[in-house]
């Protein structure tokens, strides 16, 4: 995908104009509005667009609008549900993503390494970095109810357990603890989860079983608080990677963390460490296996509860993932911009 920051402009060219959606409830919209105008005003960038998000519009519709309106750059400033309804509609536009990370998770920035503490930082990286082709998650959705849905996902999608977990994630404790109030709903769910069946493809490969607390696709692998949950997962190889987890009783569950902290977190640096985790690890053991594919089919037993990005979407009969490598243009440090 190229990028339009990078064309020549000449003298009569029209100024490069940018548009803001911004999530009012995450949302300090006084010093946003500050910090946008004087970095505008730096990078000798026109008037800037504003849209609010709501209950009715997460931020695509909006957005539409913006691209209508033809600007150069969509900044978007909320949590990780609102930066992933903005990146559906910018899906192989173009048109560059500036991600200002004011939410609970902020997962995308900080698979990213973009500023999670610094506002002003992050709004000058938008009008001032380069544009980075990342992957998008594509996920095709048969709901209980049979309609069909296609959504998009930057970060982690999961069924089952996962996504238990994000429906009993209390709000009011995410404004008082951020996202450490993810750990107290899991807490909460997980004495109530049940194991399901799934039947999945990967690719064009044979379809296989599996008994499963729940399944995770992720096209990034950094979880909050720099937890390193799947260290290979890549946001721009065109490669989605799937956590299918299976424990069995407390110790699976502390076999799961064990790897994700320390296997993932230290050994895995280090060329002896990952020979000391292939010799220690059977496959009777994993509580945890991890698969790679382009895309996957998953067909649950019964309905399962099903979230993108920490989006609730309800119960589902199935769902297809797929990567759509670099559909997404987005705004990072010119030295990580490669």
């Amino acid at each position: 995908m190229a990028d339009p920051s990078s064309a020549p402009r000449d003298a009569a060219s029209v100024v490069r104009r940018a548009a803001v959606v911004y999530n009012p409830v995450k949302t300090d919209v006084v010093r946003l509005r500050a910090g946008v105008t004087a970095a505008a005003a730096a990078a000798e960038w026109g008037e800037t667009l504003w849209f609010e998000t709501s209950v009715q519009d997460p931020g695509q519709r909006v957005t539409r609008q913006a691209l209508r309106l033809g600007v150069d750059l969509v900044l978007v400033a909320g949590g990780d549900g609102t930066v992933r309804a903005v990146a559906e509609s910018l899906r192989s536009s173009e048109v560059p993503l500036g991600v200002l990370p004011v939410g609970t998770g902020n997962l995308l920035a900080r698979n990213l390494q973009l500023p999670l503490n610094s506002l002003d930082d992050a709004i000058v990286i938008a009008f001032t970095g380069h544009s980075r082709a990342i992957d998008l998650g594509i996920a095709s959705v048969t709901y209980a109810d049979n309609r069909i849905e296609d959504h998009a996902f930057l970060v982690m999608a999961g069924l089952g357990l996962d996504a238990q977990m994000i429906a009993a994630t209390r709000p009011d404790l995410k404004k008082q603890v951020g996202w450490l109030a993810y750990v107290d709903a899991g807490m909460r769910a997980l004495p109530k989860a049940e194991q399901f069946r799934i039947r999945y493809n990967l690719g064009t490969r044979s379809e296989h079983q599996a008994l499963v607390s729940t399944i995770l696709i992720a096209n990034c692998g950094v979880l909050p608080g720099n937890i390193q949950f799947l260290p290979e997962a890549l946001v721009d190889d065109g490669i989605l990677d799937i956590a299918v987890l299976q424990p069995r009783g407390v110790l699976g569950w502390l076999k799961i963390w064990r790897r994700v902290t320390w296997q993932n977190g230290v050994l895995r640096r280090f060329a002896v460490g990952r020979r000391i985790i292939e010799l220690t690890e059977t496959d009777d053991e994993r509580a945890m296996t991890v698969l790679r594919a382009t895309d996957i089919r998953i067909v649950p037993d019964k309905p399962q509860e099903f979230e993108l990005d920490g989006d609730e979407f309800g119960l589902v009969r199935s769902v297809f993932l797929r990567a759509d490598a670099g559909a997404l243009l987005v705004r990072v440090p010119a030295v990580l911009s490669r």
